[in-house]
């Protein structure tokens, strides 16, 4: 059937291009066409040797067409566009069993190109099992579609927040998470204050429909906060920054009752002061959000499919794949937004 290519992270700043033989799925197998893949952060610390991953098939956050089906798949068939879920999961172990397979306990050990470690989105072909994807809507844009699994990540997190109609939400960081849950926080009913540093991401803030901006380098964030919510404090604070005081601001956001959610990892991970009274009697919920289960994922693509998340003012620039090296120069830059490669 020919060759395919497949881009490999081989050391700090270098990528290689290997070439695997397109096979002919089998049973449950999918053979897809990858359409777009997104540079999420992990790839970016690969890609600057801050995660020394070597060799590593980077890619996680893709779309494609399906080209030909194994002879047990029912739901899916030959132009089918699908978004992948590319966060393994075992099946058997205690988490899986409870229904929390995003928490397993092989979470990111992919291999879905033979030979390499890695989920291996940066491809031209990808051989998958059925159960990994989802099928989009017909009229999908296919760079939208891409970026299903990070909608699912921020799915989750806002699950985990328990936002209820007419709440105070603040989301810290008006990143592409922050944005993306600023969107789902106005689909739970929620009033959203976003916390940016940034004048040009406060106005991506506005556009995802938060109600009130807050520049947290020219005031107080956490007077503002209390301002606006009469002196209570939000019900629900997501902090989507890597920064580990903005983690300490999001607790001191919160009023009684309140749940803060630490969506994002933190790099460096410095500890922070906690008064741990003040969680005891204000009955706080502190909690994190990683990676998105399998229902998660089903809700991003729906809500994708039907246009009630628009990623349009997330996407930065689409680079073709043989500009690999401009994309990821262009993704480690800290103004942009995702960076979707076109295969």
């Amino acid at each position: 059937m020919g060759t395919y290519g497949v881009s490999v992270f081989t050391a700090e700043r270098t990528l290689t291009r290997r070439e695997f033989e397109i096979r002919s799925p089998r049973e449950n197998q999918v053979l897809i066409k990858v359409d777009c893949c997104a540079i999420c952060t992990m790839e970016q610390r690969v890609y600057l040797g801050v995660m020394k991953y070597y060799p590593f098939a980077g890619g996680h956050e893709l779309s494609g067409t399906v080209v030909e089906t194994g002879d047990k798949v029912t739901q899916l068939k030959a132009g089918d566009k699908v978004a992948a879920r590319l966060l393994t999961n075992c099946g058997e172990c205690y988490y899986c069993r409870n229904g929390n397979e995003n928490q397993c306990v092989i979470s990111f050990k992919a291999s879905t190109h033979e030979g390499l470690n890695g989920p291996g989105g940066l491809a031209e072909y990808m051989l998958l099992d059925s159960r990994s994807l989802f099928k989009m809507s017909d009229n999908v844009n296919m760079a939208h579609a891409a970026l299903a699994e990070p909608l699912a990540c921020c799915v989750h997190s806002i699950g985990n927040g328990r936002i209820d109609l007419g709440n105070d939400v603040v989301v810290i960081g008006v990143g592409i998470m922050g944005a993306f849950h600023i969107q789902l926080a106005k689909l739970r009913g929620a009033r959203v204050i976003a916390c940016e540093v940034d004048p040009d991401r406060l106005a991506v803030a506005k556009m995802a429909g938060a109600d009130i901006l807050v520049n947290s380098k020219e005031e107080n964030a956490i007077e503002k906060v209390r301002e606006c919510t009469e002196g209570r404090g939000a019900d629900v604070v997501f902090c989507t920054t890597a920064l580990t005081k903005l983690a300490s601001e999001a607790v001191e956001m919160a009023g009684k009752l309140g749940r803060v959610v630490l969506y994002s990892s933190f790099h460096p991970k410095n500890p922070i002061d906690l008064d741990v009274d003040k969680i005891h009697y204000s009955e706080r919920i502190l909690t994190g959000s990683v990676n998105p289960n399998i229902r998660d994922f089903h809700v991003a693509t729906r809500l994708i499919s039907s246009g009630l998340v628009n990623p349009t003012g997330l996407i930065s620039e689409i680079v073709p794949f043989d500009q690999l090296t401009h994309a990821f120069e262009r993704a480690v830059d800290p103004k942009t937004y995702r960076i979707i490669v076109k295969m």
